[in-house]
């Protein structure tokens, strides 16, 4: 088992397309940030100090093994992500950064939360699954029709949008691959809007643009 020091990340780059599941063998507790523990195969491709994304939330692999990895994470991710919500047996969803040689399969995802969703209906629809879930005011903005976002981190095409909430449509794949089969009307998600809608909104707001 290899054991290093957190660092200060650079600006990873993730696609969404979720590689695996993991499990939760140590979770964190309340509201002050811990250490994380995750049993998953990634754990043997991981080195100390690589970024993995965690339900869309971007953390660094301090100790690594064949089976799992543990990653530190600080009081203020807790308070605006559900990483406080990661309790023992609890699974995950992972992703590696995107390589530059890769294929950009999803869209371009940081792993970096820009608010919580909680899940308002799930409805099957011939083999697909249909899910509503809250948006969050401050990102109504951001948010378009058939624009992308990421749902605890896999990449989700926005089917409806409606004041306060939007749907997306997860097709058989994505049902059995990623976690939100695990999910039940209430549970809260991580939500993190399109990055090149982020940057317009902030061209607009410094009145660049009209």
């Amino acid at each position: 088992m290899r054991i290093g020091v957190w660092k200060e990340r650079g600006p990873d780059v993730f696609t969404g397309l979720i590689e695996t599941t993991g499990q939760v063998s140590t979770g964190v507790s309340g509201d002050t940030g811990g250490r994380v523990v995750i049993e998953t195969t990634l754990g043997a491709e991981l080195a100390v100090g690589d970024s993995i994304a965690v339900n869309g939330v971007c953390l660094t692999a301090v100790v690594v093994g064949p089976s799992s990895f543990e990653a530190d994470v600080s009081p203020q991710t807790v308070r605006v992500t559900t990483a406080g919500r990661w309790q023992t047996g609890r699974r995950v969803n992972l992703e590696r950064p995107l390589r530059a040689d890769a294929r950009l399969g999803g869209h371009f995802v940081l792993g970096h939360v820009d608010g919580v969703s909680a899940l308002l209906a799930v409805r099957a629809e011939s083999g697909s699954y249909r899910l509503e879930c809250s948006l969050p005011a401050e990102l109504a903005s951001l948010v378009i029709p058939k624009g992308s976002i990421a749902v605890d981190g896999i990449s989700l095409t926005v089917a409806d949008l409606q004041a306060g909430r939007f749907a997306v449509q997860i097709i058989p794949h994505t049902w059995s691959a990623t976690t939100l089969s695990d999910l039940q009307v209430g549970d809260v998600v991580n939500l993190e809007v399109d990055v090149l809608g982020k940057h317009v909104a902030r061209v607009v707001e410094l009145g660049r643009i009209s």
